[in-house]
């Protein structure tokens, strides 16, 4: 949990006004049409799968929380490594499987559920239901069964002169040619062999 006030709650994926980065980078076609890049990339920008992210400054505390802009390394850390949205601890896991809190959209999900909210523990679960103003007006808590890496939630850019052209906001899984030309902001999960709970 992040926190620069006493008393103050705030996620650890939650941006702050003291960390930065450009809402509309510059991006440049990569050679032969092989996707985007940054013009003056370095390692960093890509993961291990070679996707390029969202740049952003790493100052968790400096300035003012802002709860509803995710901050895509600390969003994709939570992620990949299974920890709570809130806290940045381990995730409540059991045999069962990993507990995840998500807002209630009214639409039911039978086959894929499609995350790019992080896992969430016990005691930061019952918590957030109070303190957040989204999950106030609806909330499901849902243990996963099985939560595969699927893809990145992102821009998808296409082929422009003098620069890529921003398309359209959209969820690429891993397999598609696609997310070459994708500026990933968000790791997404598949939730899957799911139970709704009750706090």
């Amino acid at each position: 949990m992040n926190t620069s006030q006493p008393g103050l709650v705030v996620p650890y994926v939650a941006t702050w006004s003291g960390e930065h980065w450009d809402d509309l980078p510059h991006l440049v076609e990569r050679p032969g049409g092989a996707g985007i890049a940054y013009p003056d990339e370095i390692l960093g920008d890509r993961d291990r799968m070679g996707v390029l992210w969202d740049r952003a400054t790493g100052r968790p505390g400096h300035g003012k929380p802002q709860y509803a802009k995710v901050h895509p390394l600390r969003q994709r850390r939570a992620m990949r490594k299974l920890l709570c949205q809130v806290c940045g601890t381990p995730a409540d896991t059991t045999e069962h499987g990993v507990l995840w809190l998500l807002r209630d959209t009214g639409v039911p999900c039978l086959a894929d559920m499609l995350v790019t909210e992080p896992p969430i523990c016990w005691s930061c679960a019952r918590l957030s239901v109070t303190v957040c103003p989204a999950l106030r007006k609806g909330h499901v808590l849902v243990r996963a069964g099985s939560f595969p890496l699927y893809g990145v939630d992102g821009i998808r850019y296409r082929a422009g002169r003098p620069d890529p052209v921003p398309v359209e906001h959209w969820a690429v899984p891993f397999t598609d040619p696609a997310i070459a030309w994708t500026l990933a902001a968000k790791l997404v999960r598949d939730l899957g062999d799911r139970t709704v709970l009750d706090l």
